[in-house]
Formats: C-alpha cells, sequence, structure tokens
C-alpha cells in the first residue's frame, strides 16, 4: 500500500528530492515517517529532519521525511526511540516500526535496511502505529 506521502506527491516529484538528498548528503538516509492508516498514535509534529552523523539536537526542515546519517551504527532501534519521543502516548502503550508491512529488527543497522527496502524515489518509507498492552 501506498504511503500518504507516495500518494500526494507524482513519482517524478518524489524521485527527483531523492536524487537531490542523495547528492547533497551522501551520508545520510532520507527516510518518510508516516503513522499507520489505522493507527490510534499521535501524529508527528514535524516529518522532515536533517540530522547530522554526530548531532544529537533535530533541526526541523519541512514535513514528511526524516533524513539520517548513513552510519552502520545508526540501527532501527535508534531510529524507533527517536520516534517515540516525538509522539505522546501513555507508558502501556507501545509503538511499533513496519517497512515494507514487515517489523525490521531493531538491531538492524539502518544502511542494511535502506538498501534493502528503499523504494525508486530514493527514500526509505516507515510507518509507525501504537498497541495497547497488558490488557489497558
Amino acid at each position: 500500500m501506498a504511503s500518504q506521502y507516495q500518494r500526494l506527491v507524482p513519482l517524478e516529484v518524489r524521485r527527483a528530492e531523492g536524487e537531490r538528498v542523495r547528492a547533497k548528503h551522501p551520508d545520510k538516509i532520507p527516510i518518510i515517517v508516516e503513522r499507520a492508516q489505522r493507527s490510534r498514535a499521535p501524529e508527528l509534529d514535524k516529518k522532515k529532519y536533517l540530522k547530522k552523523k554526530k548531532s544529537v539536537v533535530s533541526t526541523p526542515v519541512l514535513s514528511h521525511a526524516s533524513f539520517l546519517p548513513n552510519d552502520t551504527k545508526r540501527n532501527v532501534g535508534q531510529l524507533c526511540f527517536l520516534i517515540r519521543q516525538r509522539v505522546s502516548l501513555r507508558p502501556e502503550e507501545a509503538l511499533f516500526f513496519f517497512v515494507n508491512n514487515s517489523m525490521p529488527p531493531s538491531s538492524s543497522p539502518l544502511s542494511a535496511v535502506y538498501e534493502e527496502h528503499h523504494e525508486d524515489d530514493m527514500f526509505l518509507y516507515l510507518t509507525y502505529s501504537n498497541e495497547s498492552v497488558y490488557g489497558a
């Protein structure tokens, strides 16, 4: 299923943006992060960030995407942690992340997930969803 960003932005525009970002920032991974369609999780306040390799502070740029360093030390779990910080969830709620309708292992390097799952437009699409745990 296509993401909201894929439905709203034509492929040619997305591809041009993806190629521009990869050319300008070859050490970064362009990632589109969106809430799953039926999720009750809050929407991200900002969806496009430019993260430097050693930066701990994110700088909002626009909306819809996140650019993360192409660093083998960065893994899916670290990205999930950053996203979880940006949404307000009750302690009993979990947040789950999907790439192409499957959950990548949290220990997987982002660079490996990107190489395996990025789309023709040069973006990796990540979807998040919440689920109530402990019967709450």
